[in-house]
């Protein structure tokens, strides 16, 4: 066990996208009056249920909240560092603002011990009560300021508001100023009353919200305005790379439709923002690198959930064709820079 020291791995993983809990939580439903929230229903030694007004959301792990567990499974994959975020369901939009915050504030500080015993495994990634973009300006910069995160996970829509809602812009501009990485996973996903069965929101939904959400910040001209703004968004951007013909044609085809509040043409912005690598599938991960470039896509696996990639890095090697620098980048250069990190840090 390496504990808070660095191990010697070569090359350097750092795993983008990994998801963390507490071991425990007070009782929200008492704590703020109203149900809706989740709770951690440990039912046996290693294993918890999420539960959500008494129904089970999923099935956890240790491996979800034990710090010395995910060292184990890191150093048995080869992955020196793991960036640390909160699991969607927990961002509760919907909440009354002030709730909202303190859970945020909880679930950061906590984040933040576990990067502070294990400085050289562990990268932190906050919350925010977005559905009030003034409480999530301040949770930021505490966040950033105060607990040394390197940034934030938001999601991809805030209740009815798309990414490119103009109450959320403070936070973008935030964000910029403070030199925060943000990284957008999906959650809620677009039409998953039509998705009871077979697991579709997770294989369809997800893609598809991800991919609204790309849309919604290009459209909206959230980059145009804010161009310092790191953002990086899960599962190698969804459907967004699949689809990006369509969109653009669109774009050409219906400017007075899509080019409203932004007439720069959406491949335009290709490489101006960043993507996780977890695609599952060897074409669509060469695809994704030709067209946004190495630079701009960075090792991710979706620890500890069954979606994720079970050997992180295993997709990225399996492209024989790369060569040596262009899987260090992929590997860790590009999560670096995305969190303004310097490897130094972690060898």
């Amino acid at each position: 066990m390496s504990g808070g020291r660095a191990v010697s791995v070569a090359p350097l993983k750092i795993d983008l996208h990994t998801h963390i809990l507490p071991e425990t939580w007070p009782d929200l439903r008492e704590r703020y009056g109203y149900g809706g929230f989740v709770q951690l229903d440990h039912y046996r030694p290693g294993c918890a249920r999420l539960m959500v007004d008494g129904r089970v959301f999923r099935e956890i792990g240790d491996n979800c909240w034990d710090p010395e567990r995910r060292i184990e499974d890191c150093d048995g994959a080869g992955v020196g560092v793991q960036v640390l975020s909160t699991v969607p369901v927990m961002f509760s939009y919907w909440a009354k603002p002030e709730h909202g915050l303190d859970l945020s504030r909880f679930l950061n500080d906590h984040i933040a011990e576990v990067v502070r015993r294990y400085p050289k495994r562990f990268v932190g990634l906050g919350t925010l009560p977005l559905q009030s973009p003034d409480l999530a300006v301040r949770e930021l910069e505490r966040g950033v300021r105060e607990l040394g995160l390197a940034g934030v996970e938001i999601g991809t829509h805030v209740n009815a508001w798309n990414l490119d809602e103009r109450a959320l812009w403070p936070v973008f501009e935030a964000a910029a100023d403070l030199g925060a990485a943000v990284f957008v996973h999906p959650w809620d996903v677009v039409g998953a009353e039509r998705m009871p069965k077979y697991w579709l929101q997770w294989l369809v939904g997800m893609p598809a919200e991800t991919a609204l959400a790309i849309c919604s910040v290009i459209f909206g001209g959230v980059l145009e305005r804010l161009p310092a703004l790191r953002l990086c968004f899960a599962h190698g951007g969804g459907s967004f790379i699949g689809t990006l013909g369509r969109i653009e044609h669109g774009f050409h085809a219906r400017p007075d439709l899509c080019a409203v509040d932004n007439p720069v043409n959406p491949r335009a912005y290709l490489g101006r923002f960043y993507l996780d690598s977890i695609v599952h599938d060897a074409d669509m991960l060469r695809q994704t690198i030709k067209l946004v470039g190495a630079e701009r896509v960075a090792l991710g696996s979706d620890y500890p959930f069954p979606l994720g990639e079970a050997a992180p890095g295993r997709l990225i090697e399996s492209l024989a064709e790369l060569d040596a620098a262009t899987r260090d980048r992929l590997f860790a250069g590009t999560a670096l820079e995305f969190l303004g990190r310097t490897r130094d840090a972690f060898v």
